[in-house]
């Protein structure tokens, strides 16, 4: 696990609450070391501060994922929304807004994680197919009439979800808490969660034909893909 934070104290913290939780943990003070560490030892996780000198953490989580899937929670000193919907944009699974609780935040790791491995015993699901669409829940693979889908891990929870459900309308608190595993949060991770799936997915993201917008409720998941999404 690598944990990027420019603050030497903030990083103590974190990787001790890790460290204690079980996990191996490397450090990082910056992105240009970030990176190097992550291409000799791909870690399981990335803790990734936002505001970092001279490479900020959209960069490094950029091109964290540019080189495959890792799974990224973001902490962010700020409690502007947009600081948090870009770190979803590009691909991070999760995020902590500073000051954050240590136990809170291994909390959360713990969560992505669970989230990241492959399913097994009585946890595997069989494939799931709609739409063109195919997903291997226990080989955490989607692919779209034979071309695989490049989804970070929420994106594939949230995917697998809605095709399990096919024609059910979901609001995004229901979603949260089903998805995510959060019976409160910052409603907007659905919301950009589902944007960004859409980009993936969908022919044309911006008449939606298999996830669509449910005015009033929320979203829904519709195999037959009529127009009016």
């Amino acid at each position: 696990m690598l944990v990027v934070d420019d603050d030497p104290t903030v990083a103590e913290v974190v990787a001790g609450y890790l460290d204690r939780a079980g996990y191996t943990v490397d450090r990082a003070a910056d992105g240009p070391a970030a990176l190097e560490r992550a291409a000799a030892h791909r870690p399981e996780l990335v803790v990734l501060d936002l505001m970092l000198p001279g490479m900020d953490g959209l960069e490094v989580c950029r091109r964290l994922r540019a080189h495959g899937p890792v799974p990224v929670v973001m902490l962010t000193a700020r409690g502007d929304e947009e600081d948090r919907v870009l770190g979803l944009e590009v691909g991070a699974d999760d995020y902590v807004t500073k000051p954050f609780s240590p136990r809170e935040l291994v909390l959360r790791v713990e969560s992505v994680l669970r989230r990241a491995r492959p399913a097994t015993g009585d946890d595997r699901r069989g494939p799931l197919h709609a739409g063109g669409l195919s997903l291997d829940p226990a080989g955490r693979r989607a692919t779209k009439n034979g071309t695989e889908l490049a989804l970070t891990l929420r994106e594939f929870d949230l995917l697998a979800f809605l095709l399990r459900h096919p024609g059910r309308a979901f609001g995004r608190e229901e979603l949260m808490r089903e998805v995510w595993g959060w019976d409160f949060g910052d409603l907007s991770t659905v919301t950009v969660h589902v944007r960004r799936l859409r980009g993936k997915v969908e022919d044309d993201p911006a008449r939606p034909r298999l996830i669509q917008t449910v005015w009033g409720v929320g979203y829904r998941f519709d195999p037959a893909g009529p127009e009016g999404g």
